[in-house]
């Protein structure tokens, strides 16, 4: 007999939680899963060096380590209530039928409350482990990511992940905000190194499963755009996304200058390749330039970690 694979909660008669054991492992793996726990990697990827450059020279271990939990119950709360927004269209793609509002493994109004306590156990820890910028900071993503992304822009225009983006971007300022109370230009240069990354690094996905988003009727750019007009975009944001790195050079070392020109190249030849055999009419593979663009984001970031942890002499000191 054909069985469906449900990500750990069974469709089939052979793979049936019989045990209250297995419905219990099924529960809680249905409740992380809301979390998008992949998704939340660039929580750690943008967080972590953003503090360590905030303090350059310091370690605070505890600091960093609950701005982390708190932020990772920010992020876990707005996947959660942007699964509870998007169950209609998770059924109709096939990349996200097995998610657990989609074959109803957690009823919706559980998805709710767990969504509203995350947010909530988000902004207590940040809080009192950090600060009150660093809380609200947070619970103005979880808002921007539910209200204005998922709710108005997904559905309604091509420019949704432009400007959605910008929740993504957060975790540079919750960082900042977290290390130091306030914020300042280096924060805002990070957030727009990933506000610029998102295009191109969502749209090489986004053509991937172009007839996914076709058949919820989601807008993105490459369901109603040819592959030349969208690669040309990835380029347009995938250049400005390198120049936008080198601005925070001169706050940074050398390794951080060595890392941002050299991973800043391999990603503009990626997506310039693509372009070029996008022109020639070759097949494409654009989940390499998936890839390629979540490799350049950590390395980028790995980078300036190491920068600042050695803090070595920043470059603007050299003249």
């Amino acid at each position: 007999m054909r069985t469906r694979e449900s990500s750990g909660v069974s469709v089939g008669s052979e793979t049936a939680p019989h045990t209250g054991w297995q419905r219990v492992r099924a529960t809680v793996l249905a409740y992380i899963a809301l979390t998008k726990p992949r998704v939340i990697e660039l929580l750690l990827i943008s967080t972590i060096p953003v503090m360590l450059q905030a303090d350059r020279g310091t370690i605070d271990i505890g600091l960093i380590l609950l701005t982390v939990v708190g932020g990772w119950l920010g992020a876990a709360s707005a996947n959660s209530l942007n699964m509870v927004a998007d169950a209609d269209i998770d059924q109709k793609m096939k990349r996200t039928q097995k998610r657990p509002l989609a074959r109803k493994a957690v009823p919706t109004r559980n998805a709710l409350i767990f969504g509203i306590v995350l947010a909530i156990a988000s902004f207590l820890v940040l809080f009192f482990a950090a600060n009150l910028l660093a809380a609200i900071l947070v619970m103005i993503t979880i808002g921007f990511y539910v209200f204005v992304y998922t709710l108005i822009l997904k559905r309604r225009t091509w420019q949704n992940v432009i400007w959605g983006g910008a929740a993504g971007c957060m975790p540079a300022l919750v960082g900042w905000a977290a290390a130091t109370g306030t914020l300042s230009w280096q924060p805002v240069v990070l957030f727009l190194v990933v506000f610029f990354w998102t295009p191109p690094h969502t749209w090489a996905l986004a053509m991937r499963y172009r007839e996914d988003y076709r058949a919820a009727g989601v807008p993105m750019l490459p369901v109603i755009a040819s592959d030349e007009k969208v690669t040309a975009q990835m380029l347009g944001y995938t250049v400005l996304t390198v120049i936008t790195s080198f601005v925070l050079i001169p706050a940074a070392g050398w390794i951080y200058l060595a890392i941002a020109l050299l991973t800043g190249i391999w990603f503009i030849w990626g997506v310039t390749k693509l372009y070029r055999e996008t022109r020639a009419g070759v097949e494409l593979k654009p989940l390499k330039i998936f890839l390629l663009s979540n490799e350049y984001l950590a390395l980028l970031f790995c980078g300036l970690a190491v920068d600042a942890i050695l803090d070595l002499q920043t470059v603007a000191n050299y003249f």
